[in-house]
């Protein structure tokens, strides 16, 4: 997770986010790129076992999450109880928390509410502000044939 608070912390002084500035930062902070160029910026990354990736959205918007914990679906495709998955889940996401809470970031984080697309996307979900950006950390599971992650999301939905 260090690494993780680390680069929240580098994309603090982008301002506006970009896609261009974030994967500069990657790369500065000795992020492997994973080769997944879009419109001539390295989009996917990885640190310590961390996956990081940048999505472009249309007008600017930019998003960068990290994949801070994984449980992929067993051999069948499926998980044998999945609510056993989604509860190892929660408690790793709650053992992230404080390291989020307690950090460097600490002082720029304001708690933000839940919007009714949060708790349909998310299992569980912890969100606030940081700068004027949206920062979210949550359980989720986007499709049942596909892995458990706890993410951790920075989002300027409108640049600066």
């Amino acid at each position: 997770m260090s690494a993780v608070i680390a680069m929240l912390e580098e994309f603090r002084g982008i301002a506006p986010l970009t896609a261009e500035g974030v994967a500069v930062r990657f790369s500065a902070q000795e992020w492997t790129p994973g080769g997944k160029p879009r419109g001539g910026v390295e989009t996917s990354w990885e640190k310590d076992g961390v996956g990081g990736w940048i999505q472009m959205f249309g007008g600017g918007a930019v998003s960068v999450s990290f994949a801070v914990w994984i449980r992929d679906v067993d051999e069948s495709g499926y998980f044998d109880d999945v609510e056993a998955v989604y509860e190892q889940g929660e408690q790793a996401l709650a053992d992230f928390l404080p390291e989020i809470e307690e950090s460097s970031l600490a002082g720029h984080l304001a708690e933000a509410e839940q919007t009714a697309e949060d708790r349909d996307e998310f299992i569980t979900v912890k969100k606030w502000t940081l700068d004027g950006r949206i920062l979210t950390a949550g359980v989720i599971q986007q499709d049942a044939d596909l892995p458990v992650m706890v993410m951790v999301a920075l989002e300027e939905t409108v640049p600066a």
